[in-house]
């Protein structure tokens, strides 16, 4: 085998509108099936994204031996459930984030995995695969900025759509689920390390009883995090990682264009650099990552240890909010 052979679980917006797309440019990805509940609707894109087999229903696909691995962008509350279905057919499993609904869940996914030691299983946090947070994490590691010291994040958009699966609190919406997982989850990414103290103030819709603007300070070993996220706020994001004797900014840290090229900029001292970044596509490099990881029998990029590990920060947010008051981490 040369390539994997992937099965789509859904028709979701975000598969069909970016992540399918883009692992079809991939060396070692296979889109060859696409299940949905309503077997018109995965004919559909099938067609539109010329899929060569459909599926009816998850079960179905999860059963075809033609397929090696799945992508599950489901609503957040189906994808443990999913997830862990599709490990015990023996497929490997890339699984959109936030990985669960609760870090019990979260954990009880990595139990089961373990009961698989020949599956793959990763958390789709695309953003750590580009070459500009590659670049971030190499510049930090070698001390280009001094000493890492804090990290400063925000990202935003406007949606009060009630019948977008982002604003239903039942089946996990919400702005920390949805955007603010990714400043949780760059802030360990870039520390190294997980938080020791988390404290965080979040407002809630009045109807849709879901986050809709979350602010944090994330108390590390080695220094701080703050960050805010909205889903009722105009769209920005941007990160700036400072130490002692520099700072690192990026301009689109999270949904980096497929289209164009990307920029940030490194100041030491009193130089600034601007560097730029070849077009590329992070779905692409995401799914050629885990692909290869499965081809050659490696570890994936990133361990499901690690999507246990930002539920429990998303967690202590909500805990500190309830009862003002920082919250410790074990």
């Amino acid at each position: 085998m040369d390539k994997i052979r992937w099965g789509i679980i859904s028709t979701a917006n975000i598969g069909a509108k970016k992540v399918i797309p883009a692992m079809q440019q991939g060396q070692y990805c296979d889109i060859q099936a696409v299940a949905s509940s309503s077997l018109e609707k995965a004919k559909k894109l099938a067609l539109e994204l010329n899929i060569p087999e459909t599926f009816g229903s998850y079960e179905e696909m999860l059963e075809s031996p033609n397929i090696d691995a799945v992508y599950n962008p489901l609503p957040n509350h189906l994808h443990v459930p999913w997830s862990i279905k599709a490990l015990e057919a023996g497929k490997h499993v890339l699984c959109e984030k936030p990985i669960a609904l609760t870090t019990v869940e979260a954990q009880e996914l990595l139990d089961v995995s373990k009961k698989y030691p020949s599956v793959k299983i990763m958390e789709a946090f695309m953003y750590r695969h580009h070459p500009q947070w590659q670049k971030a994490k190499a510049l930090v590691e070698k001390g280009e900025i001094g000493k890492l010291q804090t990290i400063q994040s925000f990202f935003s958009y406007f949606n009060d759509d009630p019948t977008n699966i982002r604003n239903m609190a039942g089946i996990g919406g919400g702005g920390l689920m949805d955007i603010g997982c990714y400043t949780i989850s760059l802030s360990r990414f870039i520390f190294d390390e997980e938080p020791q103290n988390v404290c965080g103030l979040i407002e809630f819709d009045p109807e849709f009883k879901v986050d809709r603007l979350a602010s944090a300070i994330l108390e590390f070993k080695s220094g701080t995090s703050t960050f805010t996220c909205s889903t009722q706020m105009t769209p920005y994001q941007r990160v700036n990682i400072f130490g002692t004797d520099g700072r690192i900014e990026i301009e689109i840290p999270f949904n980096a264009p497929p289209d164009l090229p990307c920029k940030m900029w490194h100041q030491k001292e009193e130089q600034i650099e601007e560097i730029i970044f070849p077009i590329c596509d992070q779905y692409t490099i995401q799914g050629d990552l885990f692909s290869k990881a499965i081809l050659e029998d490696t570890k994936v990029p990133t361990p499901l240890e690690d999507a246990v590990a930002n539920m429990k920060v998303i967690e202590a947010m909500f805990e500190s909010d309830k009862t003002r008051s920082w919250v410790k981490l074990g």
